[in-house]
């Protein structure tokens, strides 16, 4: 690992404001001192901001810019009014230039992939870049992707995710092997698309080069940790990863409406709350610090737009691991 990590913001990009970024950098410093950071956006709100945080002054760096990406809009749109003069090109820009080791943004997610793509290019070798989700599952953290890059994609595309999501288990789970299934409507051979069956042979040909290949795997399979990286195309792994969302803050809504809903059951709740906590620490989604862009010749790592503090700060140790 790298002595010293170069942290480039998008201070400006999120649903909360910029302080949760301001903040969540005083917290990864609090947390461990070798790292700096680069916070991009509109001066004369981020300058005041820093001076809360006087430990965190000494670290940092505020480059004004003025414009900032709106979360509605489109890519394209984005891309030729934003390039060069807003928050989140200038955070991507400063990993190009070599100032910064990584750039994190909660901003617009479309925008962020296509000025990223633009800006750092994709890895040669690779057609697209995907988008990464770490998922917790009853064995242990699993990665899945594409979760949104893309909209349908070809073998090669579903090979170069699983090579990439191969590295990046490598990177954070410290494993030699790291197991591969491409998700489809069951695990027969015979079943799902052309696309998927083909990228199977080849995932087939080629396992043992940095990764064993499991065979298809089904939904229920991400819950149950049956392999490390889960693969697929960017429109199904956009709604499999909102649906796994949605279907965890209903459970921890109904657990909550269930522990509150008589005397009886907020008395049971005094002692069973704390050892619920760690679960619900584990359904979190801002513990894994949002979702990480592979394929460029740069790192960056895409916040949740509604992240918090302690969002931002995991998204740095997730920064400093991907360096």
């Amino acid at each position: 690992m790298a002595e010293s990590i170069r942290i480039s913001v998008d201070a400006m990009g999120g649903d909360i404001g910029p302080e949760v970024a301001i903040k969540g950098a005083w917290l990864a410093l609090r947390e461990r001192k070798n790292v700096s950071f680069l916070f991009h956006g509109r001066d004369a709100v981020l300058v005041p901001l820093l001076e809360k945080y006087p430990e965190l002054k000494p670290h940092s760096r505020v480059i004004h810019a003025e414009n900032v990406v709106a979360m509605d809009e489109k890519p394209s749109q984005a891309l030729r009014k934003h390039r060069g003069n807003s928050s989140m090109w200038a955070a991507i820009q400063s990993v190009k230039d070599g100032e910064a080791d990584v750039a994190i943004s909660g901003g617009n997610t479309g925008a962020l992939m296509a000025m990223a793509t633009f800006c750092l290019r994709p890895m040669e070798g690779i057609s697209r870049p995907g988008i990464a989700a770490i998922w917790p599952t009853l064995r242990a953290d699993c990665i899945v992707l594409d979760v949104g890059a893309t909209i349908g994609g070809d073998a090669k595309q579903l090979v170069d995710f699983s090579i990439l999501g191969a590295a990046l288990a490598r990177a954070l789970f410290d494993q030699e092997l790291p197991s591969i299934g491409l998700l489809n409507v069951g695990t027969e051979e015979m079943k799902g698309h052309d696309e998927v069956r083909e990228a199977a042979a080849i995932l087939t040909s080629a396992s043992g080069a940095g990764f064993r290949y499991h065979g298809f795997v089904e939904g229920d399979d991400l819950g149950k940790g049956t392999v490390d990286v889960v693969v697929t195309d960017g429109f199904t792994g956009n709604v499999v990863l909102k649906t796994l969302e949605g279907g965890m803050k209903f459970f921890a809504g109904k657990v909550f409406e269930a522990l509150t809903s008589s005397p009886e059951a907020k008395e049971a709740a005094k002692v069973l709350l704390p050892a619920l906590m760690p679960l619900a620490e584990a359904l979190d989604p801002s513990t894994y610090g949002g979702a990480l862009l592979l394929g460029t010749d740069g790192v960056c790592i895409i916040s949740h737009g509604s992240s918090n503090a302690t969002s931002i700060l995991n998204a740095s140790k997730v920064a400093r691991d991907m360096v």
